[in-house]
Order: structure tokens, then sequence, then C-alpha cells
């Protein structure tokens, strides 16, 4: 066998073990925009909705939405940029009973799996990590496209028990109550077409 013939041989064997690899490759991860992205969270109190947000979060998306299974979700949340615009409310939030941001100064989420779910909806399945303790939740998502711009919007309840958010008298649900709603709007540049 010649030497050219081997080389041959050898770069056909190379791509061949490759091609799978490349078409499995995971996308290009989106830009999320500060300007029209927020992460909103509503209890009850009492029976009366109370509701805060995150200021400060980061998010990697890579998503191709014509191939969501190939894609991954993460998300880091300042959980000391919680605020309610209650003076009151804001300084008891980042304390050891509630969110105890000294210990735990990030949420996390990871995907593990992205469906489709119709046209430009997903369904994200992971694990949201709050206060030391992480679950499995499932995310439904919204994609909105206008020109460059994307829009990611959905909303998923989780029970802040499970996390150990609101500990000793307010671990009673009828003073606070269980299920928290958090709501998201990420706008994003760089997402592939739907």
């Amino acid at each position: 066998m010649s030497q050219r013939h081997a080389r041959v041989l050898s770069l056909s064997a190379a791509l061949w073990v490759a091609a799978p690899l490349v078409a499995h490759a995971q996308p290009k991860p989106a830009q999320l925009q500060a300007a029209g992205s927020e992460i909103v969270f509503t209890t009850r109190q009492m029976g009366v909705p109370v509701e805060g947000k995150f200021g400060k979060f980061t998010a990697t998306i890579a998503l191709d939405p014509r191939k969501p299974e190939t894609g991954s979700v993460a998300f880091t949340i300042d959980t000391g940029s919680a605020r309610f615009g209650s003076a009151e409310l804001d300084a008891e939030v980042p304390k050891a009973t509630w969110l105890n941001v000294a210990k735990f100064p990030q949420a996390t989420f990871q995907s593990s799996a992205i469906k489709a779910a119709g046209p430009g909806k997903f369904e994200v399945t992971g694990k949201l990590g709050i206060k030391g303790s992480t679950q499995d939740v499932v995310v439904p998502v919204q994609v909105t496209q206008s020109g460059t711009t994307s829009s990611a919007s959905g909303a998923f309840v989780i029970k802040r028990l499970e996390f150990k958010v609101g500990e000793a008298e307010w671990a009673d649900t009828s003073l606070l109550g269980n299920e928290v709603q958090v709501r998201f709007k990420l706008a994003l540049t760089g997402l592939g077409p739907l």
C-alpha cells in the first residue's frame, strides 16, 4: 500500500469517526440581553399575592429550535438580588430563614433534556438548585422571534418548602403559601430560526 493511499484511508477513517460528533454538536450559545429580560416570582401571604423579582442573573442558552434535543440551558441567579419593593421584605429575604444569601449566594438551573412541544414551544427538563436543595423541574417555554431578536417566556410552580425557603414559623403554609409561581421573559440574540 502506498503512503498516499494510507493517508487517504486514515483521513477517511477519521472523518467516519468524527461525523456522528459533528452531527450532534451543540448549537452556538445565544446572547442574553439584560434589557427586556426578567425573572419574577409570586407567592401568597395570608391569601394575598406578593410579587418579587431577581435583578441579577446570567444564562447560557445553546438551542437550535429545529433540533432542540441537541441544546442546553443553564442559569445562575444572584439570590441577593431578590427584591419585593418593600424595604422591610427586602431586608428579610437574605436572612437564613429565607434565602440564606451569605451561605447560598446563587440559585442554579441546569437542563438535562429539551424537547419540542409545538410550534415555537419547548419543554425543558432539568435540576433547580436553591439554598442547597435540588429538585427536578419541567419548564414550558414559548419562543417568538422578530428580526434578529428572540423572546423566550414561560412560567412554572415550585414548592418553597422543598427548598427550605421560609423556615421556622414561616413553614406554616396558612401564613405563607407553599407554592411559588416563577415567570420569566428572556430577550435573546443569536438564536437560530424557528
